[in-house]
């Protein structure tokens, strides 16, 4: 658990910035809920590290971007797993 909030803000900040993780991978990462690394990172940095802010906007916002794909790529891999089940059970 942190205790200064802005310090987290940063090192999450940071980590977004340098992995181009996406908001549940850095709160999976840091141990912390998805909410708590969004208000840290869209709040919290734009008032204590402006430039770090717009690092990490950018990358969120190709991460929005490409949300839609990503779920797509993970709903045929679950449904092609599950043909497979379903092919052995026969």
């Amino acid at each position: 658990m942190y205790s200064d909030y802005d310090d987290r803000a940063e090192k999450l900040g940071r980590y977004i910035a340098d992995s181009n993780a996406t908001v549940r991978g850095a709160a999976k990462k840091f141990g912390v809920s998805k909410s708590t690394v969004h208000s840290d990172v869209t709040k919290r940095l734009r008032k204590i590290n402006p430039e770090l802010f717009n690092e990490v906007r950018r990358v969120l916002d190709v991460n929005k971007e490409e949300r839609h794909i990503r779920g797509g790529i993970a709903t045929r891999e679950k449904y092609k797993r599950e043909t497979v089940a379903s092919a052995n059970k026969i």
